[in-house]
């Protein structure tokens, strides 16, 4: 009986301290970059001021929607926090994808790396109580002058 009301006690004390830190408010942190696809040449370049958006879903709808527009270097970084209007985010239920492209010579978006449909966030690169952080692979846009078989992954 004793070694009961023990068991009882440690089980209430694990679950108190599970709910402590469920209700922490940390923060996801998504960065990558944007790349001008050179159609067949095999070149690369960043460009900036390209849009790419994160949409955390609910169960029955958005929750969160941001963006952000790449630097000089191509790079982008989003935020969300880890619970919005009292709802936990799931990392997993976040959509990040490419919008659009200010360069008139590298506007269309592709979908490598799930670019133009969007990627979900899956394994974090660090985890800590106050921040996980993604790194996504690179984003692509190519010139409208492309043939079409390089604008797609196959």
């Amino acid at each position: 009986m004793g070694e009961m009301v023990l068991l009882m006690f440690a089980f209430s004390l694990l679950m108190a301290f599970m709910s402590v830190g469920d209700s922490y408010d940390g923060l996801i942190n998504v960065g990558g970059k944007v790349l001008c696809q050179g159609c067949a040449e095999g070149w690369t370049r960043p460009i900036q001021g390209s849009r790419v958006s994160i949409t955390c879903y609910g169960r029955r709808q958005a929750l969160y929607y941001g963006s952000d527009e790449t630097r000089k270097t191509g790079k982008y970084e989003l935020t969300v926090s880890g619970y919005i209007d009292g709802k936990k985010v799931n990392p997993r239920s976040c959509i990040v994808r490419i919008e659009n492209s200010p360069d008139p010579f590298c506007n269309i978006a592709t979908n490598v790396n799930g670019g133009s449909t969007g990627v979900r966030l899956d394994v974090p690169i660090t985890t800590d109580p106050n921040i996980s952080k993604y790194r996504l692979h690179a984003f692509y846009f190519s010139s409208p002058f492309c043939n079409e078989t390089h604008t797609t992954e196959s």
